[in-house]
């Protein structure tokens, strides 16, 4: 590690205070070494293998260089992967946010065409993309190349291995001769060589090779499921495991609310932080998150970057990431300080070539793990049930009718246990429990829309379609939830209700807006306690020595540029 400052690179105060943010203080080898060679509009190649930080290496500089005001492609950065190139946008995109104006574009195939073409026409100064798709937009003329000045070959010998060799002649052909290019890539070839010799202008070179290190203390092993098992499997493992902290990693935002999403509608302690959200929602989620307050953290690479955290105790890939060495980042954040840790992947069929990638570049073999059936399910929570119930029981004494669980065999009627000791209180307390065939998870792939109509009673669809004008009606009368009834239980001695307008129908998650009323109104973490989210309304319990600053600390917030009504609730 370089014990240089990104200021000494060369990087101005923005871009710095940027990197800070992100959890970025300190510059890699590759990027001590390049950075400043690239500021001074040398060609360049870099030979480093992945994960050596080579996206800042080239990213950083090329961000600076760019001019904001003008609106026009400026740069071009081409990557041999769908994947890779989103990762790149989105790291590139989180780079630039001290650079007001800067816009960029991902081109890649499988996409919508018509949406990359507004983005273009939009004046995105910043390219990123496939070698076929780039040069789609070239022959269109939707991507006009006569102005780039900077372009990245990204893992250049990956994209000669897989067949660009023509593709990525025929657009360097097209790019304008005064221009700066450079060529990273894991290995050099006689292929690299012939085209850094053929594009380059006596480029300098830099070189670095890291070391891959997986902890010794960190137990690993992989799941073999469909895409659509992965939600059911990680509230199955998260309710077997019972971790203190699990930090859940996928590879974009969007992914990340719909698992924050479905773990708190399951009623799990879960929050998430990715890049859209603004610096003090980040702090406060991680300082719940350190504080315990919620023991389940779901981030993006990028957001996750920086994370000092010493007792996680389980590391969950819900997503594989294109990038070998984030995996073996991501597992680093478990098993620290001679602790033991533990981290699994939820690997689906379209994955097995990422998994292949990471135990070849970790020189390891990964253990696949048999999925948590329903018996595993049932036996850990009837062995949660006798535990509590002897230690509720325990003082008194009364312990000795209860069963010795370790005694009691694997083919147990675990449900029955259950039931016996908790009665219709345990049946009625059990989540339902999703089918996942045994072997796996390698049921049929079937369209989510299908999916959720088959959960779903006939009659309660027949209902909610004869109620829908009704609905509709309710709506246009705008405020007329607050004269209903809540429907809740009246608050908890101590705590005040309040009254906030936004409700299902908009479609806010709980954390969005219990962060949204931390943030806005400066209460301190802790002093809201229980939710309870309506159509058009939702209800929460606040500290009566807080409620008043929540109110009137709240009263300019916003949701989507609305003027939110936050009020004290009149029933309570």
């Amino acid at each position: 590690m370089s014990s240089l400052s990104f200021a000494d690179l060369g990087l101005d105060a923005g871009l710095v205070t940027t990197l800070d943010s992100l959890g970025i203080r300190q510059p890699t080898p590759i990027q001590a070494q390049a950075i400043p060679l690239i500021l001074e509009g040398i060609d360049l190649v870099g030979l480093s293998q992945t994960g050596s930080g080579k996206t800042a290496a080239f990213g950083l500089p090329l961000i600076q260089n760019l001019d904001a005001k003008e609106r026009y492609a400026q740069g071009l950065i081409i990557c041999p992967t769908r994947e890779l190139a989103v990762q790149v946008g989105t790291a590139l995109t989180d780079f630039a946010r001290s650079k007001p104006g800067l816009r960029g574009a991902t081109l890649y195939g499988g996409a919508a065409m018509d949406k990359q073409v507004r983005d273009l026409r939009g004046g995105a100064q910043v390219i990123v993309g496939t070698p076929g798709r780039v040069l789609d937009h070239l022959k269109r003329g939707t991507l006009k190349p006569d102005q780039i000045k900077y372009v990245v070959l990204d893992e250049a010998d990956r994209m000669l291995d897989m067949g660009f060799r023509e593709e990525m002649e025929a657009m360097l052909e097209q790019l304008p001769e005064e221009r700066q290019t450079l060529f990273f890539s894991a290995t050099m070839n006689k292929h690299v060589e012939r085209l850094i010799k053929k594009y380059g202008k006596e480029p300098q070179k830099v070189e670095f090779k890291s070391e891959v290190r997986t902890a010794d203390t960190v137990t690993q092993g992989f799941y073999d499921l469909r895409w659509p098992s992965k939600r059911e499997v990680i509230c199955r493992l998260l309710e077997l495991e019972t971790p203190r902290l699990t930090i859940v990693f996928c590879n974009t935002k969007k992914t990340v609310d719909e698992c924050s999403e479905a773990l708190q509608e399951q009623g799990f302690p879960a929050d998430r932080i990715h890049g859209d959200m603004n610096q003090p929602m980040r702090e406060r989620v991680m300082n719940r998150f350190r504080d315990g307050q919620i023991s389940i953290l779901i981030a993006t690479d990028v957001a996750a970057r920086g994370l000092d955290i010493d007792n996680v105790d389980l590391v969950i890939n819900f997503d594989l990431p294109g990038d070998p060495e984030d995996y073996v980042h991501r597992i680093g954040r478990t098993g620290r300080a001679g602790r033991s840790g533990r981290a699994v992947s939820l690997v689906a069929q379209r994955e097995h070539q990422k998994l292949r990638t990471i135990e070849r570049y970790a020189k390891m073999q990964i253990e696949q793990v048999p999925v948590p059936g329903r018996k595993d399910l049932e036996r850990g929570r009837a062995k949660m049930m006798l535990e509590t119930l002897r230690s509720q029981l325990g003082e008194e004494g009364e312990t000795e009718a209860l069963p010795d669980f370790d005694a009691l065999g694997e083919e147990f009627d675990w449900k029955k246990v259950a039931s016996t000791l908790f009665g219709l209180w345990c049946d009625a307390s059990m989540r339902d429990i999703q089918p996942i065939p045994e072997d796996g998870g390698k049921f049929k792939e079937r369209r989510r829309d299908d999916t959720r109509r088959e959960r779903e009673p006939r009659d309660r669809r027949e209902r909610d379609r004869d109620r829908g004008p009704r609905r509709e009606r309710d709506r246009d009368r705008g405020d007329r939830d607050s004269r209903v009834p809540s429907q809740a239980s009246p608050p908890p001695p101590g705590k005040r209700r309040v009254f906030i307008g936004l409700g299902k129908v908009e479609k806010i998650r709980p954390g969005e807006l219990i962060g949204m009323l931390y943030n806005e109104s400066g209460i301190p973490d802790g002093a809201i306690g229980q939710l309870h989210l309506f159509p058009r309304h939702s209800l929460v319990d606040v500290d009566e020595e807080f409620a008043d600053k929540l109110v009137h600390g709240s009263k300019n917030a916003r949701f989507r540029g609305r003027a939110i009504r936050i009020r004290f609730d009149d029933r309570s």
